[in-house]
């Protein structure tokens, strides 16, 4: 008995050793998966960092690339487009004018009544558009846009003085690549978000619209053809003449701005002494760009590879996939959901930036919104706290670069028309002490990503701050600017009115 159980305690003692020894490899190995996971963050943060170095080069760049663009068509990457707006709304315009915003799957048909430097009424409607006229042809599409037009006119009252004689007169916001020809015209490129409409390719938009409309038997003329970005610029211009640039950070992002006649050396059409310039910016690369693999991998599996490369570090389409990319790297090399890597972590856009943005900035103290949107939108429950929490830090990272890219845009922008507070020279001109005083200047932004996104703005804000300096950056004032698009299209008809002095 005495060796049986001498026998059985020995037994019992290794398989309490293996035990132990099974424990402490499964910890070790843990811990070495746990490090590697904090590698994969520490590499990802230091391939976003942008310290003021790299925002100032990116400035310098932003300034030399708007130069070259207005100094010949393809000589940078940004289009730097006239638009022939070259009279912004003053406060001064009065009467009713109408718009129509189109820019994706939905348009709005809006009415304005100007008075006195207030906008007195307006209303408007929104359509949608049947998914069969996205592929079908030209004239049913705009003869589909002219009908809704013509009824949302019809529905006119009291509050809207209409022209005595002539006309009514309406802005065009097209938000889709066009070559501008003149304030009412220009060439479509290409069609994007889900239109496929062969036959429009190359046409005059302004002229498809003013056909529809005129077979319709509606007496209305198209007065200004734009893109959202302009419209912001006019209808944040109408309140505040200092707005000298509008910025769009929302699905996608864009910048235009005012520039004078002198500096556009390739066409020197504008006679007011100034044009607003669609920067496309969105296209705008330079190598100071912190671009990380993940940034790389969504590029490649985009639509339009090796086009966009600001576009897709800054606006709110791309941000979530970067981190959907980023954790999914975790996922797989290291375990943080388990054995197997959830599924939904392969589909592409799955975690749009709304998502992001919840669970950046979740406050509660087991950040719980990070647990549900995990569960909700990816179907993985359970996550531990630590895991949540290097995911808000993933969040964050690829936010705040964003934010500060675009920053620095912004900041390019200023230092090409003389507003950044520097010495130097200004479109061949040395600034004087008296031109180089610092001017307000206001730069109107508008896209839910600024709106509804605090953190991101709050970036924005610090990064300006940081670039300029204090002393400098309180000259400069960021405004948001709601609805900008489709109002602004019809202050631009107001600016341009052939019955304005009338």
């Amino acid at each position: 008995m005495g060796k049986a159980a001498l026998g059985l305690a020995v037994a019992c003692a290794a398989v309490s050793c293996t035990v132990a020894a099974l424990l402490v490899a499964r910890r070790v190995r843990s811990r070495g998966k746990w490090n590697h996971v904090v590698g994969i963050l520490r590499d990802f943060e230091e391939g976003c960092s942008t310290p003021l170095y790299r925002l100032r080069q990116l400035v310098d760049a932003m300034a030399v690339e708007m130069h070259a663009g207005l100094a010949s068509e393809g000589g940078s990457k940004l289009k730097m487009l006239l638009t022939f707006v070259d009279s912004l709304p003053t406060g001064d315009e009065k009467g009713t004018y109408y718009a129509l915003d189109l820019g994706g799957t939905n348009f709005r048909v809006l009415r304005v009544h100007l008075e006195g430097g207030r906008i007195m009424n307006h209303n408007f409607a929104e359509v949608s558009i049947p998914s069969h006229l996205m592929s079908g042809t030209t004239k049913e599409l705009f003869d589909f846009i002219a009908s809704e037009l013509d009824v949302f006119v019809q529905s006119e009252g009291d509050g809207f003085q209409t022209p005595s004689k002539g006309e009514r007169e309406l802005g065009f916001t097209f938000s889709f690549p066009m070559k501008q020809l003149s304030i009412s015209s220009g060439i479509l490129i290409k069609w994007t978000k889900g239109f496929h409409i062969e036959d429009t390719i190359g046409k005059d938009i302004g002229l498809c619209l003013q056909q529809a409309i005129s077979e319709k038997g509606l007496n209305m003329r198209v007065v200004a053809l734009v893109n959202d970005t302009v419209g912001t610029l006019a209808g944040a211009r109408y309140y505040d003449e200092d707005v000298m640039a509008a910025v769009i950070l929302g699905t996608g992002t864009n910048a235009c701005y005012v520039e004078r006649a002198d500096a556009i050396t390739k066409c020197q059409l504008a006679k007011s002494g100034s044009m607003v310039i669609n920067m496309e910016w969105g296209n705008f690369w330079s190598g100071h760009l912190p671009r990380t693999r993940y940034d790389d991998y969504l590029d490649a599996d985009s639509l339009n590879a090796g086009d966009q490369g600001f576009e897709k570090l800054v606006s709110g389409m791309y941000l979530g996939d970067i981190v959907r990319r980023v954790i999914l790297r975790m996922a797989e090399e290291s375990n943080i959901f388990g054995d197997v890597t959830p599924s939904s972590l392969f589909d592409p856009f799955i975690l749009r930036t709304p998502f992001l943005s919840a669970m950046h900035q979740d406050e509660s103290a087991d950040l719980r919104e990070v647990g549900r949107v995990m569960k909700d939108v990816l179907g993985i429950s359970n996550v531990p706290f630590k895991v949540r929490r290097l995911i808000v830090e993933v969040c964050d990272l690829v936010t705040k670069r964003a934010a500060r890219l675009a920053a620095g845009g912004i900041v390019g922008i200023l230092k090409k028309i003389g507003r950044d507070g520097a010495p130097g020279v200004v479109g061949g001109r040395v600034k004087s002490d008296a031109t180089n005083k610092m001017k307000r200047t206001v730069i109107a932004i508008d896209g839910g990503l600024y709106e509804h996104y605090p953190k991101f703005g709050n970036y924005l804000q610090l990064a300006i701050v940081e670039l300029l300096g204090e002393e400098i950056a309180q000259h400069i004032v960021i405004k948001l600017s709601n609805d900008g698009s489709g109002i602004g299209a019809s202050l631009i008809a107001a600016s341009h009115s052939i019955y304005a002095d009338n």
